[in-house]
C-alpha cells in the first residue's frame, strides 16, 4: 500500500507573503503611500481647522508650541470624557522612568522588583485606540448600509431615448454624498408627449446630513414631477416643500432641472443657483444656460423663471456639480471649468459614456494624492 501523500508545509516565507496579502490586500508599497498620504492630509486638514491664527509679536517658538498645544487639544478632545481620562494617563506613564524596591524574606535573602510604567502606559493607549477601532467599525458598517440606500434613490443604467445619448456618475468625498442626479419620464401636454426631466442637485454640506436632505429631496422631486406642470412652477413647488425642512434656509440645495421633448430637442430649464451648465453646439460655440432663480430651501416666497433652448443634433449638455470644476491638486491648484471645457472639445465626437470616463481620467491624474474636498457629479446629454 502506498503510503499517503501529505502536503508540504508552507515555508517562513509562503507565510509573511501571505500575511503581507492579506494585511495590504495585495497593493503595492506605492499605492499604500498613496493611500497613507491621502489619509494623512484629510486628517490634518480635519485636526488643524482652527490652528491657522498667528499671534502677533510671537517668535518661531512661540508660535510652534502654540500651534502644537492647539493641535494636542484638537485631538484629544475629540474622545470621549473617560477616553480622554485614559490616553494621559498613559501618557503620563510612558514618561515615568521605570520604578522598582527591594524587599528581603525570612531566610535573608534579599529580592529586587521592578515596575515598568512604560508598558500600562502604552497598554491604555492601546486599550483607547481598540476602542476607537470598534467605534469606526460599527460607523462604517451602518455607512456602507447607508451607501446602499442612496444608490438604490439613483438612476441605474441611463434611460435610452431614440437619438440621444446620457452618462452619469458620482463620486462621494465621504461614504455617502450630498450630490444627486436623476432622469426622469414626466406626463407632457397630451397623452404620447412624454418629457424627460434631467436634474443634477447639490445640498450644502457633506455626508450623513447632506445624504438624508438629498433623499427627502429625491422623494420630493419625484412626487411632484408626477404632475404635469410648467418646469418653473415645479421648481417653485419643490423650493416651498425644501423651505419646511431647510432649518430656516440653512440647508438649502443648488439644482439644475431640464426638461427635454425628445421630438423636437426643446429645451426648458431652471438654474436653482447651481454651477452654470455646459452647452456646447457642434460648431464648438459654448452657451451657459443661467435662468432660473435662488438656491432651493433658500426663501419659500422666491420665484423661478424657465429658460428655453434647443439641442441639435451634434449639440451636448454637460450638467456637474462644484466638487468637479473645484478639485484641488497637491499644489493648491483647481480643475476649473477651462479644462473641463478642454475636455468637453477634446470629445466632441465621442459617445457621452466615452466624454465621461476621459473625464474622470482627467480628474484622477489633475487631483493625484491630493484629498477629496467635495462631491463630484456630472450628467452628460448629447444629440446625435
Amino acid at each position: 500500500m502506498a503510503a499517503p501523500q501529505v502536503s508540504p508545509q508552507p515555508g517562513i516565507k509562503q507565510r509573511a507573503e501571505r500575511f503581507w496579502h492579506r494585511v495590504s490586500e495585495g497593493m503595492e508599497v506605492r499605492q499604500l503611500w498613496g493611500q497613507f498620504e491621502k489619509d494623512a492630509r484629510s486628517s490634518y486638514r480635519l485636526y488643524s481647522a482652527g490652528l491657522k491664527e498667528k499671534q502677533e509679536g510671537q517668535s518661531k517658538g512661540q508660535r510652534a508650541w502654540y500651534m502644537a498645544k492647539a493641535l494636542f487639544w484638537a485631538v484629544i478632545e475629540k474622545l470621549s470624557p473617560a477616553r480622554r481620562v485614559l490616553v494621559l494617563l498613559g501618557l503620563i506613564l510612558l514618561f515615568f522612568p521605570a520604578a522598582g524596591f527591594t524587599y528581603s524574606d525570612r531566610a535573608g535573602d534579599v529580592h529586587i522588583s521592578e515596575f515598568d510604567f512604560h508598558v500600562w502606559g502604552g497598554l491604555l493607549i492601546f486599550i483607547v485606540l481598540l476602542l476607537e477601532l470598534a467605534d469606526r467599525v460599527v460607523m462604517k458598517r451602518d455607512l456602507e448600509i447607508a451607501k446602499d440606500i442612496q444608490s438604490w434613490l439613483l438612476p441605474g443604467a441611463p434611460l435610452q431615448i431614440p437619438g440621444y445619448g446620457i452618462a452619469y456618475a458620482t463620486r462621494p468625498a465621504n461614504t455617502v454624498a450630498g450630490d444627486y442626479y436623476d432622469v426622469i419620464l414626466r406626463p407632457g401636454p397630451s397623452p404620447g408627449e412624454d418629457r424627460v426631466l434631467l436634474v443634477v442637485a447639490d445640498v450644502a454640506g457633506k455626508s450623513i446630513p447632506a445624504a438624508m436632505l438629498m433623499a427627502t429631496f429625491q422623494a420630493s422631486l419625484r412626487t411632484l414631477a408626477t404632475s404635469p406642470v410648467p418646469l418653473a412652477q415645479l421648481a417653485g413647488q419643490l423650493n416651498q416643500y425644501a423651505c419646511s425642512n431647510s432649518q430656516g434656509g440653512a440647508r438649502f440645495t443648488t439644482a439644475f432641472l431640464v426638461e427635454l421633448d425628445p421630438a423636437t430637442g426643446a429645451l426648458a430649464y431652471v438654474n436653482a443657483g447651481h454651477n452654470v451648465p455646459i452647452l456646447r453646439r457642434k460648431p464648438g460655440v459654448i452657451e451657459r444656460p443661467e435662468v432660473g432663480g435662488i438656491p432651493i430651501g433658500a426663501f419659500a416666497e422666491a420665484a423661478y423663471e424657465a429658460g428655453k433652448t434647443r439641442l441639435e443634433s451634434g449639440d451636448w449638455l454637460v450638467i456637474f456639480t462644484d466638487g468637479v470644476v473645484e478639485a484641488i491638486n497637491n499644489s493648491g491648484e483647481e480643475f476649473d471649468e477651462p479644462r473641463l471645457v478642454r475636455v468637453i472639445d477634446r470629445e466632441a465626437g465621442s459617445a457621452p459614456a466615452e466624454m465621461l470616463r476621459s473625464l474622470l481620467m482627467d480628474l484622477d491624474v489633475f487631483v493625484g494624492n491630493a484629498p477629496q474636498h467635495d462631491d463630484m457629479t456630472c450628467l452628460i446629454l448629447k444629440r446625435s
